[in-house]
C-alpha cells in the first residue's frame, strides 16, 4: 500500500526493486516471467504462483495510473501467460516516466505501429460507405417506384383484391386474358387463386390437336409444381421424360437429366397437347372467380394510350366489350394483337412436318431421340404409351406438297434411310397411313412496348425454335414471375403507375427466357448440315463433346432441361465446343489447311451465337442487376 500511495502523489523518487530470492534464482536459470504489469508490485518470497496472481490484478484507479492506462503507446494489462522462454529484463516505470516525458514521440510511436491497422480500418470504411450508398440508392428507386406503382388500400368498383380474398358473384373484372393455351390457362388459375377476378376469352374451347407444345422438360415441371398445376399431366397418358438420345452416323450417345438432387416425381413429361390443354381449362374453369368465354377478340379498346379492355365476337357473332384494369395477350404464336404491344420480328428458319409412330419401342426408353441427320435434324419422343411423335426438320418456308405425294417421297428417300432401325418399320407405315401434318417454326425475340393497361405473354410475346422443346418452360417460368410482383398489389387500377412497375417484368424473366432461347436458336445451328466444312466440324465436335459424358454432357443437359438456366454457363459450354473442336483439327499434327479451317470453326461459333444474344440483350441477359427496372415487389403495398 505504500508503493501505491507512493506513485499516487506522484513522488518521482527512486526506490528499489523488491525481489525474491526464487524469482532471482528462476532468472539466473536463463529465463523470466513475461509479466508487464503497470506498477511494480512487491512479490511474495513463499508463494510465486500467488505473486504472479496479484501481479496480475488491475492496479488501483489513482490519477496517475489513469493516465498511464490511456496512453496509446502502452496497452491495458490483460491476463499472460507465465512464459519460460528467455527474455531480456525491463524496466515498465522508467520506460512509461520517459514516454510521459516525450508525448510527441508517443503518438508518433502510436501512429507508426498502428499504421496497417489504420488502413485496412479506412478501406474497409470506404468500403462499407460505397456498398451503403449502393444499396441505399437501389432502395430509394425501389421505393420510388413503388410509391408509384401503388395502389390506393381502398376497394376500388366494389372490390379492392387483396392476398388470398376472392370476390365471389358478378363484380367487376380484374384481369382480361386473351387465349387459354398453355400460358393462357395456367395464367388464368394463377391469378384466380390469388384472389383476382379474371376473364378469359378463348377462341375455340375444344380440344385442340397440333403437333407441337407436347415436350415439357424438367424446369417446366417444377414450375408447373410451384404454380399448383402439376396434377394436370395426370390422367391424360403422359410419359416421364429422363433425358435424350443423340444420333449420328451409326453412333449414339445418351445424356440424362440431372435429377440426382430432386424429387423421384421430377421428370419431363410428354404428352398429347390438346389433353394437357383441356386439363388446364378445366383447373382454371374451377374456381368461382375465372370465366371461360368462346368468342374471338377483335381489337383492344385504347384511351389516351390506356388499353382499357377488348373487343370481342361471341360464338354467336354478338359484339361485346369487356373492360378490366389490366389486359394480357396470350393469344399464341398467330397473334393478330402483337403489334400494338410490341415490335415483332418473325423468323421462320423452318418447317416441321409431324408423323405419328403406332406399334414401335424407342432405341431408349423415355428418352428424347434427336437425329442428326442431313439436312437438319430428326425428333422422336413418346406422347402416350403406345405412340410416338416424329418431327422431321425441313429447313425454309416451303415444304414438298403433301396433296400432289412430293412430301411422302421426300420421306421415304431422304429422310427414312437416317432414321434407326427400329423405328424404320413404322416410320414407313405412318407415311402410307398419310396423316402427315405441317408446322412452321417461328422464333421471335421479346421486343416489348410497355403500354399501361396491357402485358403480353406466351409464344405472343416471345417464340425460339422448338427444337429443344423449351417453349412451355419459358412461359410457366414467365407466369411465376408475374404472379409474384402482382401478388402484393390490392387493386390494378392505376394503368401507368402499374406499367411503369410491370417494367421489371421483361428483366427478370431475362436470365431464364434468354438462356432457353439462345440455346435453341444456336443449336439447331450447330445441329443442322451445311456445305461449310467449318460448320461440319463445329456439329460433329459437339456430337463428340456430349459423347464424353460427366461435365461435358451434364452442363448442356442441365441448360436444355430447363434446371439451370444460366448464361454464363451456356456461353462457356458453346465456346468450350469450338475449341475442343479446334483441338481435334491441330492433332496429330496440324498444317495450314486445318489451322485455316480453326480459325474459320471460331468464326463460325462467334456467328451464330453473337447475334441470338445481341437480339436477346446483352445487360438483361448477363447484367440484370444493373437495369433500373430491376426490383421484385412495392414495398409499400404489402397488406
Amino acid at each position: 500500500m505504500k508503493r501505491r500511495e507512493f506513485f499516487a502523489r506522484g513522488d518521482a523518487r527512486k526506490s528499489s526493486d523488491v525481489e525474491s530470492e526464487p524469482a532471482m534464482s528462476y532468472m539466473k536459470a536463463g529465463r523470466s516471467p513475461t509479466l508487464c504489469p503497470p506498477l511494480p508490485l512487491p512479490i511474495k518470497r513463499n508463494n510465486l504462483e500467488a505473486s504472479a496472481r496479484r501481479l496480475l490484478a488491475p492496479p488501483l484507479p489513482s490519477r496517475l495510473a489513469l493516465r498511464l492506462s490511456a496512453s496509446p503507446v502502452l496497452p491495458r494489462l490483460a491476463p499472460a501467460r507465465i512464459s519460460c522462454a528467455p527474455q531480456p529484463r525491463r524496466n515498465p516505470r522508467a520506460e512509461r516516466l520517459q514516454a510521459l516525458r516525450r508525448p510527441h514521440h508517443r503518438g508518433m510511436a502510436a501512429v507508426a505501429a498502428a499504421g496497417p491497422l489504420i488502413g485496412v480500418a479506412v478501406a474497409t470504411l470506404l468500403v462499407a460507405i460505397y456498398l451503403a450508398a449502393l444499396l441505399g440508392r437501389r432502395r430509394g428507386r425501389g421505393r420510388g417506384r413503388s410509391d408509384r406503382a401503388s395502389v390506393k388500400p381502398e376497394p376500388v368498383d366494389g372490390c379492392g383484391v387483396a392476398d388470398g380474398e376472392g370476390c365471389a358473384g358478378d363484380g367487376p373484372t380484374d384481369v382480361i386474358v386473351v387465349g387459354a393455351g398453355v400460358a393462357g390457362s395456367a395464367l388464368a388459375y394463377t391469378l384466380g387463386k390469388d384472389g383476382r377476378r379474371v376473364h378469359v376469352i378463348e377462341r375455340d374451347l375444344t380440344e385442340p390437336d397440333r403437333i407441337v407444345g407436347e415436350l415439357l422438360q424438367p424446369g417446366g415441371y417444377l414450375k408447373l409444381i410451384e404454380l399448383g398445376l402439376q396434377d394436370c399431366v395426370e390422367e391424360i397418358d403422359a410419359q416421364r421424360v429422363l433425358g435424350y438420345a443423340l444420333f449420328k452416323d451409326g453412333k449414339n450417345t445418351k445424356l440424362s437429366y440431372p435429377l440426382e438432387k430432386f424429387h423421384s416425381d421430377v421428370a419431363g413429361r410428354s404428352f398429347h397437347n390438346g389433353r394437357f390443354i383441356q386439363r388446364m381449362r378445366q383447373k382454371a374453369a374451377s374456381l368461382p372467380n375465372v370465366q371461360l368465354e368462346q368468342g374471338t377478340v377483335t381489337s383492344l379498346l385504347e384511351e389516351d394510350g390506356t388499353v382499357k379492355g377488348v373487343q370481342y365476337k361471341t360464338k354467336s357473332g354478338e359484339e361485346l366489350k369487356a373492360y378490366a384494369p389490366l389486359t394480357i395477350v396470350c393469344d399464341g404464336c398467330f397473334s393478330n394483337l402483337r403489334r400494338a404491344l410490341c415490335s415483332p420480328k418473325v423468323d421462320v428458319p423452318s418447317c416441321f412436318v409431324g408423323l405419328i409412330l403406332e406399334n414401335c419401342q424407342l432405341p431408349h426408353a423415355n428418352h428424347g431421340h434427336v437425329v442428326l441427320a442431313n439436312p437438319s435434324p430428326i425428333l422422336f419422343y413418346p406422347i402416350s404409351s403406345t405412340e410416338i411423335r416424329c418431327l422431321v426438320d425441313v429447313p425454309g418456308q416451303k415444304v414438298p406438297s403433301i396433296a400432289s405425294g412430293e412430301m411422302a417421297n421426300y420421306l421415304k428417300t431422304v429422310v427414312a434411310p437416317q432414321i434407326p432401325p427400329e423405328l424404320y418399320d413404322s416410320f414407313l407405315a405412318a407415311i402410307d397411313k398419310g396423316s402427315i401434318r405441317t408446322m412452321p417454326n417461328r422464333s421471335m425475340p421479346a421486343a416489348p412496348h410497355p403500354t399501361p393497361g396491357a402485358l403480353l405473354m406466351g409464344d405472343a410475346f416471345n417464340m425460339r425454335h422448338p427444337l429443344t422443346g423449351g417453349g412451355m418452360t419459358v412461359a410457366l417460368s414467365d407466369i411465376v414471375v408475374l404472379r409474384n410482383l402482382l401478388k402484393p398489389l390490392r387493386n390494378l387500377h392505376d394503368a401507368s403507375a402499374l406499367c411503369k412497375y410491370l417494367e421489371s417484368f421483361y428483366t427478370l424473366r431475362k436470365p431464364v427466357a434468354s438462356t432457353i432461347n439462345t440455346l435453341a436458336g444456336a443449336l439447331y445451328k450447330v445441329f443442322s448440315a451445311s456445305p461449310d466444312q467449318a460448320r461440319n466440324e463445329m456439329r460433329q465436335a459437339c456430337f463428340d463433346y456430349l459423347s464424353l459424358g460427366g461435365v461435358f454432357s451434364n452442363g448442356p443437359i442441365a441448360l436444355l432441361s430447363g434446371l439451370n438456366p444460366r448464361p454464363l454457363s451456356l456461353v462457356a459450354h458453346f465456346f468450350a465446343v469450338a475449341i475442343y473442336g479446334v483441338g481435334r483439327l491441330m492433332l496429330p499434327l496440324p498444317s495450314p489447311k486445318r489451322m485455316w479451317i480453326g480459325a474459320r470453326l471460331v468464326s463460325s461459333a462467334c456467328g451464330i451465337i453473337f447475334p441470338i444474344i445481341k437480339a436477346e440483350g446483352v445487360r438483361q441477359m448477363f447484367f440484370p442487376a444493373t437495369v433500373p427496372a430491376y426490383y421484385r415487389a412495392p414495398r409499400s403495398t404489402q397488406s
